[in-house]
């Protein structure tokens, strides 16, 4: 009787069954989580029982997918509208369940090949893109909008015009970004989790790479963890509840991560007019509510409210407390320099991703015979851009001084205590 190997012994290839677990956990849990946001935030007094269909357009946002808006309000009138935003709440759910479904069967292995967490995630994808195509095809609504009472209602009553716009998510296009996103998410978990191995092929990067992606993700998580702590302390003394509760289910980690970058001295420009409102504290709204727009920074902030200048004391800390990490987990021969060349990069990449993800883009208008011009009650403009390269540039001098200074801490503490191991893989 053959005797298997340990690898073999420890990771029975994983089946259908685990895979349908995976993906069904992750996108239940971003299910449960966009459909508490959107019932805070009102939603569920949407006509036309259109509550599920808005649930599923926010997952299908969420891994990436475009959702398309539409109207549809006849021949003597027009209409136009768009929506470019992620719910980033639901996307670090759904990445950090099927991230942990994916390294579930790989934990504590030795040793891996290139081939068998590729099987295994080719299983889930297959499952995923089932999933999503059903989400997306569900993504679909159309609703009437109210003229209002004046002129506009008086024409709409007189020519029977009754505006409708909807949404419908674009099938395609979904499932070529949901994949990607699902294809992102497992390459960055097995890249930063310290249980499962790299394949063999792959073991070059281990040392420059896997400690400053770890580091990042400490990172991004720990903001997170923090905003959430403010936001809860927010709805318990000032209020507004049900409010605070739908931005932190839908979108905290785009008001905490946008933070982050204003604390670090970075720059985004936003205009906001009608009823639309950003998710950030009311001083963040007033500043971009002007015809032109205007800039959010960490002098406009604190112009505003003095306190804000506490978001650079808090971007210093987690990045110092990102850069001990990574230094902590880097072998310790590594020099003081390299550490701060890698801690560089990668704050580069984490801050390009923010700008890449946090921007928002919305605006719909509706005129009749001329009357309205897309303005007036019936319109509404939400803009949210990053200054990119400024915000890089600061990105790389935070990351070249925290590095410096985070080195030395690790290390100390590294010599009075236990020897390290010389890479973030499994212990055999």
């Amino acid at each position: 009787m053959s005797r298997r190997t340990p690898s073999e012994q420890t990771l029975a290839r994983p089946g259908w069954g685990r895979a349908a677990v995976t993906v069904l956990a992750g996108l239940v849990a971003m299910g449960v989580v966009a459909a508490l946001g959107l019932w805070a935030a009102g939603a569920t007094e949407l006509p036309d029982e259109a509550f599920p269909r808005v649930v599923a357009a926010t997952v299908v946002t969420a891994v990436g997918g475009s959702v398309e808006l539409s109207g549809n309000v006849g021949s003597l009138a027009e209409s136009r509208a768009g929506l470019t935003a992620t719910p980033l709440s639901v996307t670090l759910v759904g990445a950090l369940v099927v991230g942990a479904g994916f390294l579930w069967p790989l934990r504590h292995r030795v040793v891996t090949t290139v081939a068998e967490p590729a099987w295994w995630a080719a299983r889930i994808a297959v499952l995923w893109l089932l999933g999503l195509l059903g989400l997306a095809l569900g993504a679909r609504q159309t609703f009437a909008i109210p003229l209002g009472e004046g002129t506009l209602g008086d024409l709409g009553d007189l020519f029977g015009v009754e505006p409708r716009m909807g949404f419908a998510a674009n099938v395609p296009l979904t499932l070529a970004l949901g994949l990607l996103w699902l294809a992102v998410v497992l390459f960055l978990a097995l890249l930063v989790s310290r249980a499962a191995p790299l394949p063999a092929r792959l073991l070059r990067f281990q040392e420059p790479v896997r400690p400053a992606a770890y580091a990042m993700v400490v990172l991004l998580l720990s903001s997170v963890v923090v905003g959430a702590c403010v936001a809860l302390v927010v709805a318990a003394t000032q209020g507004h509840p049900a409010e605070t509760f739908a931005v932190l289910l839908l979108g905290l980690p785009n008001i905490v991560w946008i933070a982050l970058t204003i604390g670090m001295g970075a720059t985004w420009d936003g205009r906001v007019q009608g009823p639309f409102r950003l998710p950030l504290p009311p001083e963040g709204d007033r500043a971009l509510r002007t015809p032109d727009g205007a800039t959010l920074d960490l002098g406009t902030l604190t112009d505003l409210d003095g306190r804000y200048w506490w978001l650079l004391v808090g971007a210093a800390v987690l990045l110092l407390t990102a850069a001990f990490v990574l230094a902590a987990c880097s072998p310790a021969r590594t020099r003081v320099w390299q550490l701060a060349v890698r801690t560089a990069v990668a704050l580069v990449l984490t801050v390009l991703t923010i700008c890449l993800l946090g921007r928002v883009s919305a605006y719909y208008g509706v005129s009749l015979l001329g009357i309205g011009d897309l303005g007036g009650n019936l319109s509404g403009v939400l803009l949210l851009r990053p200054q990119v390269w400024t915000a890089l540039g600061l990105a790389l001098l935070w990351g070249l001084v925290t590095g410096f200074l985070g080195g030395p801490p690790a290390r100390r503490l590294r010599r009075a205590g236990e020897a390290p191991r010389s890479d973030l893989g499994p212990s055999p």
